[in-house]
């Protein structure tokens, strides 16, 4: 018996394809502003033509990869050499903000075809601010154009286009040294205000940081407020100057309230009276700036039980220690008044005290830190709209007793 092996089936043909090769194209940003260059109109007062060709070329001269060169394009002219030099050779863009007069008219029309641009295609925003941050660090190559550059920065950060913590990039040993970090910033800040409230500056200061850092762009010698405030108000920048001392002194209450923090829990009362009275007389303070400081630093140095029974006798126990030391600060209507609306401020925004704001008046009233006739005046007058039909209901039967005890001494005194 013959034994043939079955034949084997014929294999799949598998074409093989060769796999491609990833073409790393060349960053090319001279060919990129040589091809910008070609298709821009030549005569600067044709802007509405430039701007208008810049937005509908967009996918064609390939933005997105040639970012940083475009901005350098549309800001400083041309592109930026190592050094913060702009290269020469080609053309200058004759529509760029350099290339523009320093004025507000000129750099707004310029940095307003940058606001459409960054607002129609949203990825260019971040490499604005990138552009802009090695920009700064050549603000003392660029001469008189600078200040073009600090005027369209404070436009920008008005659009809200680029954070102020641009700013931060001019803090260099040598640009400080030479004046050259003040005067732009001095600059930009100036472009800002011609716009906007220095309450809205004040918050970006904040939000980026650089309210901190104000004193930074100084030459070290000048790190002081006095020369802060000379210069700013030197340039019309009162208000800048303004805000300056107010956040200082938000600062030093800050820091007199953690100091006081750390005496309400571990110090004595003469302790307090004295750092107080040091505070008041070294800052040009008056009671009515110190005591609702006092109060902040003494409900935050009590450990507050977590059962709302306890809460009211802590209050008795901590105004027995701490009455005095108040009295001591409370020597004027004005000065209890003021008290009394912060301890209203206080039992209003932390609930743990809401049900306790008669037992704590009442015992202010028991230690001789306020009056009775604040306290009539409070509920008469001077209680403030943070929930006040909730504290005018306790104090109901405590403010009746009151008038009762005034009407009982005004008829002895009617018998004398």
């Amino acid at each position: 018996m013959s034994t043939q092996s079955a034949p084997k089936p014929p294999q799949q043909q598998f074409k093989l394809k060769q796999r491609k090769r990833e073409i790393v194209e060349k960053h090319e940003p001279e060919v990129f502003r040589d091809a910008l260059l070609k298709i821009i109109p030549e005569d600067p007062k044709d802007i509405e033509k430039y701007a208008a060709t810049l937005e509908k070329n967009e996918t064609k001269l390939d933005y997105k990869r040639y970012a940083e060169a475009f901005f350098e394009f549309l800001i400083v002219g041309g592109l930026i050499a190592p050094g913060g030099v702009i290269e020469d050779g080609a053309r200058r863009n004759p529509f760029s903000i350099f290339a523009g007069e320093d004025t507000k008219e000129a750099v707004r029309a310029r940095v307003d075809i940058i606001n459409k641009l960054v607002r129609r295609y949203k990825y260019l925003q971040r490499m604005l601010e990138e552009t802009l941050a090695h920009l700064l660090q050549y603000v003392n190559k660029f001469g008189d154009d600078t200040a073009k550059l600090a005027r369209a920065v404070g436009m920008l950060a008005g659009m809200q286009l680029v954070s102020v913590a641009v700013l931060t990039n001019v803090i260099k040993e040598h640009l400080v040294k030479e004046g050259a970090s003040l005067r732009f910033v001095t600059g930009v800040f100036k472009s800002y205000l011609e716009d906007h409230s220095i309450d809205h500056l004040a918050a970006l200061l904040k939000k980026s940081g650089v309210d901190n850092k104000l004193l930074d762009f100084f030459p070290p010698n000048k790190r002081q407020e006095e020369y802060l405030a000379r210069h700013f108000e030197a340039e019309g920048l009162k208000p800048l100057v303004d805000y300056y001392k107010k956040r200082q002194q938000f600062a030093v209450k800050d820091q007199v309230k953690a100091t006081l923090h750390d005496l309400f829990a571990e110090g004595t009362a003469p302790e307090v009276v004295t750092y107080v009275k040091q505070q008041i007389s070294s800052n040009g303070w008056t009671e009515s700036d110190v005591v609702p400081i006092m109060w902040d630093a003494m409900i935050s140095a009590v450990d507050w039980s977590n059962n709302p029974g306890q809460i009211e006798g802590q209050v008795v126990k901590n105004l027995a220690t701490w009455g005095k030391v108040f009295a001591a600060f409370t020597t004027s209507p004005k000065t209890e008044l003021g008290l009394l609306q912060k301890v209203q401020q206080v039992c209003y925004e932390d609930a743990r005290f809401m049900k306790h704001f008669r037992a704590i008046v009442s015992n202010l009233y028991k230690h001789d830190v306020v009056s009775e006739s604040a306290i009539l005046y409070w509920a008469e007058k001077g209680a403030a709209q943070q929930g006040k039909t909730i504290f005018m209901k306790q104090m109901e039967p405590f403010i009746a007793w009151l008038k009762e005890q005034e009407d009982e001494s005004e008829e002895e005194d009617d018998e004398e």
